[in-house]
Protein backbone atom coordinates (compact mmCIF):
# COMPACT_ATOMS: atom_id res chain seq x y z
CA UNK A 1 0.00 0.00 0.00
CA UNK A 2 1.39 3.40 -0.99
CA UNK A 3 2.14 6.02 1.66
CA UNK A 4 -0.52 8.71 1.92
CA UNK A 5 0.47 12.23 0.95
CA UNK A 6 0.52 14.98 3.59
CA UNK A 7 -1.52 18.18 3.59
CA UNK A 8 -2.43 21.17 5.75
CA UNK A 9 -5.95 22.63 5.62
CA UNK A 10 -6.07 26.43 6.00
CA UNK A 11 -9.34 28.22 6.84
CA UNK A 12 -10.69 24.70 7.23
CA UNK A 13 -14.23 25.61 8.30
CA UNK A 14 -16.25 22.57 9.35
CA UNK A 15 -14.13 20.32 7.13
CA UNK A 16 -15.72 19.99 3.67
CA UNK A 17 -12.41 19.87 1.81
CA UNK A 18 -10.70 17.68 4.40
CA UNK A 19 -13.64 15.26 4.30
CA UNK A 20 -13.19 15.01 0.52
CA UNK A 21 -9.47 14.29 0.94
CA UNK A 22 -10.26 11.74 3.65
CA UNK A 23 -12.81 10.01 1.41
CA UNK A 24 -10.25 9.76 -1.41
CA UNK A 25 -8.11 7.46 0.80
CA UNK A 26 -4.95 9.10 -0.59
CA UNK A 27 -4.23 11.86 1.94
CA UNK A 28 -3.38 12.30 5.61
CA UNK A 29 -3.67 15.69 7.29
CA UNK A 30 -0.91 17.19 9.42
CA UNK A 31 -3.00 19.96 10.99
CA UNK A 32 -5.77 22.42 10.17
CA UNK A 33 -6.26 26.09 10.95
CA UNK A 34 -9.76 27.40 11.62
CA UNK A 35 -10.60 30.48 13.69
CA UNK A 36 -14.24 29.69 14.58
CA UNK A 37 -14.72 27.55 17.74
CA UNK A 38 -18.07 26.29 16.34
CA UNK A 39 -16.68 25.16 13.00
CA UNK A 40 -13.56 23.67 14.59
CA UNK A 41 -15.70 21.66 17.02
CA UNK A 42 -17.47 20.02 14.06
CA UNK A 43 -14.14 19.52 12.26
CA UNK A 44 -12.45 18.01 15.32
CA UNK A 45 -15.35 15.70 16.22
CA UNK A 46 -15.45 14.08 12.78
CA UNK A 47 -11.92 14.16 11.41
CA UNK A 48 -9.63 14.23 14.44
CA UNK A 49 -11.43 12.37 17.26
CA UNK A 50 -13.63 9.92 15.34
CA UNK A 51 -11.50 9.15 12.28
CA UNK A 52 -7.90 9.95 13.27
CA UNK A 53 -7.31 11.69 9.95
CA UNK A 54 -4.55 13.98 11.27
CA UNK A 55 -0.98 13.39 12.49
CA UNK A 56 -1.26 16.52 14.62
CA UNK A 57 2.16 17.93 15.68
CA UNK A 58 2.99 18.21 19.39
CA UNK A 59 3.92 21.90 19.09
CA UNK A 60 0.41 22.96 18.03
CA UNK A 61 -2.59 22.73 20.43
CA UNK A 62 -5.60 20.87 18.97
CA UNK A 63 -7.87 23.88 19.02
CA UNK A 64 -9.27 26.68 16.89
CA UNK A 65 -6.57 29.14 15.78
CA UNK A 66 -6.15 32.41 13.93
CA UNK A 67 -3.70 32.12 11.04
CA UNK A 68 -1.90 35.34 12.01
CA UNK A 69 -1.26 34.00 15.51
CA UNK A 70 0.12 30.78 14.05
CA UNK A 71 2.50 32.70 11.77
CA UNK A 72 3.57 34.97 14.65
CA UNK A 73 4.08 32.25 17.30
CA UNK A 74 5.24 29.25 15.25
CA UNK A 75 7.19 30.68 12.30
CA UNK A 76 10.26 28.49 12.94
CA UNK A 77 8.11 25.33 13.20
CA UNK A 78 6.40 26.24 9.92
CA UNK A 79 9.73 26.80 8.15
CA UNK A 80 10.96 23.38 9.34
CA UNK A 81 8.05 21.80 7.41
CA UNK A 82 9.64 22.69 4.06
CA UNK A 83 10.10 19.59 1.95
CA UNK A 84 7.59 17.61 4.05
CA UNK A 85 4.23 18.99 2.87
CA UNK A 86 2.67 17.86 -0.40
CA UNK A 87 -0.34 20.17 -0.33
CA UNK A 88 -1.69 23.27 1.37
CA UNK A 89 -5.43 23.34 0.74
CA UNK A 90 -8.13 25.89 1.45
CA UNK A 91 -8.78 29.56 0.77
CA UNK A 92 -9.47 32.58 3.02
CA UNK A 93 -13.07 33.51 3.97
CA UNK A 94 -14.99 34.81 0.99
CA UNK A 95 -17.64 37.13 2.40
CA UNK A 96 -15.80 40.34 1.45
CA UNK A 97 -15.63 39.24 -2.18
CA UNK A 98 -19.05 37.63 -2.52
CA UNK A 99 -21.50 39.06 -5.05
CA UNK A 100 -24.26 37.79 -2.73
CA UNK A 101 -23.16 40.37 -0.14
CA UNK A 102 -22.01 44.00 -0.15
CA UNK A 103 -18.58 43.33 -1.74
CA UNK A 104 -16.55 45.74 0.37
CA UNK A 105 -12.96 46.15 -0.76
CA UNK A 106 -11.89 47.29 2.72
CA UNK A 107 -13.55 44.31 4.43
CA UNK A 108 -10.99 43.15 7.03
CA UNK A 109 -11.44 39.54 5.90
CA UNK A 110 -9.89 40.42 2.53
CA UNK A 111 -6.55 41.06 4.30
CA UNK A 112 -6.33 37.34 5.08
CA UNK A 113 -5.10 36.92 1.50
CA UNK A 114 -1.74 38.37 2.63
CA UNK A 115 -1.68 36.03 5.62
CA UNK A 116 -2.30 33.11 3.27
CA UNK A 117 0.66 34.12 1.08
CA UNK A 118 2.91 34.52 4.15
CA UNK A 119 1.98 30.99 5.26
CA UNK A 120 2.79 29.56 1.81
CA UNK A 121 6.19 31.30 1.82
CA UNK A 122 7.00 29.68 5.17
CA UNK A 123 5.91 26.11 4.32
CA UNK A 124 6.45 25.97 0.53
CA UNK A 125 4.34 22.87 -0.23
CA UNK A 126 4.56 21.07 -3.55
CA UNK A 127 1.00 22.08 -4.49
CA UNK A 128 -1.49 24.77 -3.49
CA UNK A 129 -5.23 24.27 -3.86
CA UNK A 130 -7.18 27.47 -3.28
CA UNK A 131 -10.94 28.04 -3.43
CA UNK A 132 -12.91 31.26 -3.31
CA UNK A 133 -16.14 32.81 -4.58
CA UNK A 134 -16.70 33.91 -8.17
CA UNK A 135 -16.44 37.55 -7.02
CA UNK A 136 -12.76 36.95 -6.24
CA UNK A 137 -12.12 37.36 -9.98
CA UNK A 138 -14.02 40.66 -10.25
CA UNK A 139 -12.94 44.25 -9.55
CA UNK A 140 -14.57 46.30 -6.80
CA UNK A 141 -15.87 48.87 -9.28
CA UNK A 142 -18.82 49.96 -7.13
CA UNK A 143 -16.70 50.97 -4.13
CA UNK A 144 -15.02 54.32 -3.53
CA UNK A 145 -11.55 52.78 -3.77
CA UNK A 146 -11.08 51.40 -7.28
CA UNK A 147 -10.20 47.80 -6.52
CA UNK A 148 -7.98 45.21 -8.06
CA UNK A 149 -8.85 41.71 -9.16
CA UNK A 150 -7.66 39.75 -6.11
CA UNK A 151 -7.20 36.57 -8.11
CA UNK A 152 -4.50 38.35 -10.16
CA UNK A 153 -2.87 39.71 -7.00
CA UNK A 154 -2.62 36.19 -5.51
CA UNK A 155 -1.35 34.73 -8.79
CA UNK A 156 1.38 37.37 -9.09
CA UNK A 157 2.38 37.11 -5.42
CA UNK A 158 2.75 33.33 -5.61
CA UNK A 159 4.70 33.35 -8.87
CA UNK A 160 7.14 36.09 -7.82
CA UNK A 161 10.49 34.98 -6.37
CA UNK A 162 12.35 37.79 -4.55
CA UNK A 163 16.13 37.89 -5.02
CA UNK A 164 18.06 36.36 -2.18
CA UNK A 165 15.06 34.47 -0.75
CA UNK A 166 15.00 30.69 -0.54
CA UNK A 167 11.57 30.67 -2.15
CA UNK A 168 11.07 28.94 -5.47
CA UNK A 169 7.70 30.39 -6.35
CA UNK A 170 4.80 28.67 -8.11
CA UNK A 171 3.30 28.22 -11.51
CA UNK A 172 -0.34 29.17 -11.02
CA UNK A 173 -3.59 28.65 -12.90
CA UNK A 174 -7.10 29.72 -11.87
CA UNK A 175 -10.50 28.76 -13.32
CA UNK A 176 -14.18 29.11 -12.46
CA UNK A 177 -15.80 25.72 -11.84
CA UNK A 178 -19.50 24.88 -11.45
CA UNK A 179 -19.73 22.07 -8.90
CA UNK A 180 -23.07 20.88 -10.33
CA UNK A 181 -21.02 19.51 -13.26
CA UNK A 182 -19.16 17.27 -10.79
CA UNK A 183 -22.10 15.45 -9.19
CA UNK A 184 -23.01 18.04 -6.54
CA UNK A 185 -26.80 18.77 -6.57
CA UNK A 186 -26.19 22.51 -6.52
CA UNK A 187 -25.25 25.12 -9.12
CA UNK A 188 -22.31 26.57 -7.22
CA UNK A 189 -19.60 28.31 -9.25
CA UNK A 190 -16.33 28.90 -7.42
CA UNK A 191 -12.87 30.18 -8.32
CA UNK A 192 -10.32 27.37 -8.06
CA UNK A 193 -6.62 28.22 -8.10
CA UNK A 194 -3.94 25.56 -8.34
CA UNK A 195 -0.27 26.33 -7.84
CA UNK A 196 2.58 23.90 -8.46
CA UNK A 197 6.03 24.67 -7.08
CA UNK A 198 8.38 25.62 -9.90
CA UNK A 199 10.81 22.75 -9.37
CA UNK A 200 7.92 20.31 -9.89
CA UNK A 201 6.20 22.41 -12.58
CA UNK A 202 8.97 21.42 -15.00
CA UNK A 203 7.20 18.09 -15.46
CA UNK A 204 3.55 18.92 -14.65
CA UNK A 205 1.64 22.18 -15.09
CA UNK A 206 -1.25 23.58 -13.02
CA UNK A 207 -3.44 23.74 -16.12
CA UNK A 208 -3.17 19.92 -16.19
CA UNK A 209 -5.29 19.84 -13.02
CA UNK A 210 -8.29 21.41 -14.75
CA UNK A 211 -7.96 19.23 -17.84
CA UNK A 212 -7.58 16.04 -15.80
CA UNK A 213 -10.37 16.62 -13.26
CA UNK A 214 -12.84 17.33 -16.07
CA UNK A 215 -11.68 14.36 -18.10
CA UNK A 216 -11.96 11.96 -15.14
CA UNK A 217 -15.21 13.24 -13.55
CA UNK A 218 -17.58 10.84 -15.34
CA UNK A 219 -15.44 7.82 -14.51
CA UNK A 220 -15.27 8.95 -10.86
CA UNK A 221 -19.03 9.54 -10.52
CA UNK A 222 -19.86 6.23 -12.21
CA UNK A 223 -17.56 4.52 -9.70
CA UNK A 224 -19.67 6.14 -6.96
CA UNK A 225 -22.87 4.89 -8.59
CA UNK A 226 -24.21 8.36 -9.37
CA UNK A 227 -24.56 10.49 -12.49
CA UNK A 228 -22.93 13.73 -13.61
CA UNK A 229 -26.00 15.72 -12.59
CA UNK A 230 -28.05 15.16 -9.44
CA UNK A 231 -31.24 16.99 -8.51
CA UNK A 232 -32.48 18.29 -5.17
CA UNK A 233 -35.00 15.44 -5.10
CA UNK A 234 -32.14 12.97 -5.64
CA UNK A 235 -30.44 14.55 -2.62
CA UNK A 236 -33.17 14.86 0.01
CA UNK A 237 -36.42 13.05 -0.93
CA UNK A 238 -35.75 10.40 1.76
CA UNK A 239 -35.83 13.17 4.40
CA UNK A 240 -39.42 14.33 3.87
CA UNK A 241 -41.48 15.18 6.94
CA UNK A 242 -43.52 11.97 7.20
CA UNK A 243 -42.76 10.25 10.52
CA UNK A 244 -41.77 12.60 13.34
CA UNK A 245 -40.22 12.34 16.79
CA UNK A 246 -38.48 14.65 19.27
CA UNK A 247 -35.10 15.99 18.12
CA UNK A 248 -32.34 14.16 20.10
CA UNK A 249 -30.24 17.29 20.75
CA UNK A 250 -33.17 19.74 21.16
CA UNK A 251 -36.23 17.82 22.48
CA UNK A 252 -38.52 20.87 22.21
CA UNK A 253 -38.19 20.60 18.40
CA UNK A 254 -39.37 17.86 16.05
CA UNK A 255 -37.17 15.82 13.75
CA UNK A 256 -37.94 13.12 11.18
CA UNK A 257 -36.91 9.51 10.73
CA UNK A 258 -35.21 8.31 7.57
CA UNK A 259 -37.66 7.33 4.85
CA UNK A 260 -36.97 4.80 2.10
CA UNK A 261 -33.90 5.58 -0.03
CA UNK A 262 -35.02 6.79 -3.46
CA UNK A 263 -31.78 7.53 -5.33
CA UNK A 264 -28.21 6.36 -5.75
CA UNK A 265 -27.03 9.73 -4.42
CA UNK A 266 -28.90 9.13 -1.15
CA UNK A 267 -27.49 5.61 -0.99
CA UNK A 268 -23.97 6.97 -1.43
CA UNK A 269 -24.20 9.62 1.27
CA UNK A 270 -26.07 7.50 3.81
CA UNK A 271 -23.61 4.64 3.35
CA UNK A 272 -23.69 2.32 6.36
CA UNK A 273 -24.86 5.03 8.79
CA UNK A 274 -27.08 2.93 11.05
CA UNK A 275 -29.03 5.49 13.06
CA UNK A 276 -32.76 5.75 12.36
CA UNK A 277 -32.79 9.52 12.92
CA UNK A 278 -30.55 11.64 10.68
CA UNK A 279 -28.11 13.93 12.49
CA UNK A 280 -29.12 17.64 12.59
CA UNK A 281 -32.48 17.04 10.89
CA UNK A 282 -34.42 19.38 13.17
CA UNK A 283 -37.50 21.03 11.64
CA UNK A 284 -38.05 24.75 12.13
CA UNK A 285 -41.05 25.87 14.19
CA UNK A 286 -43.12 27.79 11.63
CA UNK A 287 -46.34 29.42 12.80
CA UNK A 288 -49.60 28.87 10.88
CA UNK A 289 -49.33 32.11 8.87
CA UNK A 290 -45.78 31.22 7.73
CA UNK A 291 -46.91 27.76 6.62
CA UNK A 292 -49.79 29.34 4.71
CA UNK A 293 -47.40 31.82 3.08
CA UNK A 294 -45.00 29.02 2.07
CA UNK A 295 -47.87 26.96 0.62
CA UNK A 296 -48.88 29.93 -1.56
CA UNK A 297 -45.27 30.50 -2.63
CA UNK A 298 -44.83 26.83 -3.62
CA UNK A 299 -48.02 27.00 -5.65
CA UNK A 300 -47.43 30.36 -7.35
CA UNK A 301 -43.71 31.22 -7.25
CA UNK A 302 -41.25 30.49 -10.06
CA UNK A 303 -38.90 27.72 -8.96
CA UNK A 304 -35.21 28.44 -8.29
CA UNK A 305 -35.87 32.19 -8.67
CA UNK A 306 -36.39 34.87 -6.08
CA UNK A 307 -40.00 35.85 -5.48
CA UNK A 308 -41.76 38.30 -7.78
CA UNK A 309 -42.57 41.80 -6.50
CA UNK A 310 -46.24 40.82 -6.70
CA UNK A 311 -45.87 37.97 -4.19
CA UNK A 312 -43.61 40.08 -1.95
CA UNK A 313 -46.24 42.83 -1.86
CA UNK A 314 -49.01 40.33 -1.11
CA UNK A 315 -47.24 39.19 2.06
CA UNK A 316 -45.46 42.51 2.77
CA UNK A 317 -42.06 40.80 2.51
CA UNK A 318 -38.99 43.05 2.83
CA UNK A 319 -36.44 40.24 2.55
CA UNK A 320 -34.46 40.44 -0.69
CA UNK A 321 -34.03 36.71 -1.30
CA UNK A 322 -36.71 34.04 -0.87
CA UNK A 323 -36.41 31.22 -3.40
CA UNK A 324 -38.88 28.33 -3.77
CA UNK A 325 -36.73 25.38 -4.83
CA UNK A 326 -37.27 22.93 -7.67
CA UNK A 327 -36.96 19.23 -6.91
CA UNK A 328 -36.05 18.25 -10.47
CA UNK A 329 -32.83 20.28 -10.86
CA UNK A 330 -29.75 21.13 -8.79
CA UNK A 331 -30.43 24.00 -6.36
CA UNK A 332 -29.05 27.51 -6.79
CA UNK A 333 -25.98 28.26 -4.64
CA UNK A 334 -27.02 27.77 -1.03
CA UNK A 335 -26.01 30.55 1.35
CA UNK A 336 -25.53 30.61 5.11
CA UNK A 337 -29.14 31.79 5.59
CA UNK A 338 -31.69 28.94 5.61
CA UNK A 339 -34.64 31.32 5.32
CA UNK A 340 -33.45 32.23 1.80
CA UNK A 341 -35.11 29.01 0.53
CA UNK A 342 -38.41 27.16 0.65
CA UNK A 343 -38.35 23.33 0.46
CA UNK A 344 -39.35 22.02 -2.96
CA UNK A 345 -42.54 20.22 -1.83
CA UNK A 346 -43.13 20.99 1.86
CA UNK A 347 -44.07 24.43 3.30
CA UNK A 348 -40.90 24.92 5.37
CA UNK A 349 -37.24 25.86 5.21
CA UNK A 350 -34.58 23.18 4.78
CA UNK A 351 -33.04 21.36 7.74
CA UNK A 352 -29.32 21.33 8.49
CA UNK A 353 -29.06 17.73 7.26
CA UNK A 354 -30.78 18.66 3.99
CA UNK A 355 -28.23 21.49 3.62
CA UNK A 356 -25.48 18.92 4.24
CA UNK A 357 -26.89 16.57 1.58
CA UNK A 358 -26.96 19.43 -0.96
CA UNK A 359 -23.31 20.14 -0.15
CA UNK A 360 -22.52 16.36 -0.40
CA UNK A 361 -21.51 15.70 3.22
CA UNK A 362 -21.77 12.05 4.25
CA UNK A 363 -24.59 11.33 6.72
CA UNK A 364 -22.11 10.13 9.36
CA UNK A 365 -20.62 13.62 9.43
CA UNK A 366 -22.21 15.21 12.51
CA UNK A 367 -22.54 18.96 13.03
CA UNK A 368 -21.89 20.74 16.32
CA UNK A 369 -22.83 24.11 17.81
CA UNK A 370 -26.04 26.12 17.52
CA UNK A 371 -28.39 25.44 14.62
CA UNK A 372 -28.71 29.09 13.67
CA UNK A 373 -28.36 32.59 15.09
CA UNK A 374 -29.32 36.11 14.09
CA UNK A 375 -28.68 39.81 14.56
CA UNK A 376 -25.20 40.99 15.56
CA UNK A 377 -24.27 37.51 16.78
CA UNK A 378 -24.34 36.27 13.19
CA UNK A 379 -20.98 37.97 12.52
CA UNK A 380 -19.30 36.30 15.52
CA UNK A 381 -20.90 32.87 15.59
CA UNK A 382 -20.77 30.13 12.97
CA UNK A 383 -23.77 27.91 13.60
CA UNK A 384 -24.53 24.71 11.72
CA UNK A 385 -26.22 26.24 8.68
CA UNK A 386 -23.35 28.71 8.24
CA UNK A 387 -20.71 26.01 8.59
CA UNK A 388 -22.28 24.07 5.73
CA UNK A 389 -23.06 27.11 3.56
CA UNK A 390 -19.40 28.18 3.73
CA UNK A 391 -17.96 24.73 2.94
CA UNK A 392 -16.37 23.24 -0.16
CA UNK A 393 -18.55 20.28 -1.26
CA UNK A 394 -16.69 17.13 -0.14
CA UNK A 395 -17.65 15.32 -3.36
CA UNK A 396 -15.67 17.88 -5.36
CA UNK A 397 -12.90 17.89 -2.74
CA UNK A 398 -12.51 14.15 -3.21
CA UNK A 399 -12.13 14.55 -6.98
CA UNK A 400 -9.61 17.35 -6.43
CA UNK A 401 -7.63 15.14 -4.04
CA UNK A 402 -7.45 12.28 -6.54
CA UNK A 403 -6.43 14.63 -9.35
CA UNK A 404 -3.68 16.36 -7.32
CA UNK A 405 -2.35 12.98 -6.22
CA UNK A 406 -2.14 11.89 -9.86
CA UNK A 407 -0.35 15.10 -10.84
CA UNK A 408 2.46 14.73 -8.30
Amino acid sequence: MSVKKTYIDLFAGCGGLSLGLYNSGLWKGLFAIEKSPDAFETFSHNLIKNNNHFNWPDWLPKSHHDINEIIKNYSSELTLLRGKIDLVAGGPPCQGFSTAGKRMENDSRNKLIKSYIKFIRHVQPKVIFFENVKGFTQKFDKNKIQGKVYSEYVKNALEYTPKGEKYLGYKVEGRLIDFSEYGVPQKRTRFILVGIRKDIAKRTKPIDFFDLIRKEREKFLVSKGIGLTNSLEDAISDLLRINETASPDTPSFKTGFYNKIKSEYQKLLKGDYAKKIPDSHRFAKHNASTVEKFEYILKNGARNKSLSDEIKEKFNLKKRTIIPLSGTTPTPTITTLPDDYVHYCEPRILTVREYARIQSFNDWYEFKGKYTTGGKRRTQEVPRYSQIGNAIPPLFGEQAGITINNLI
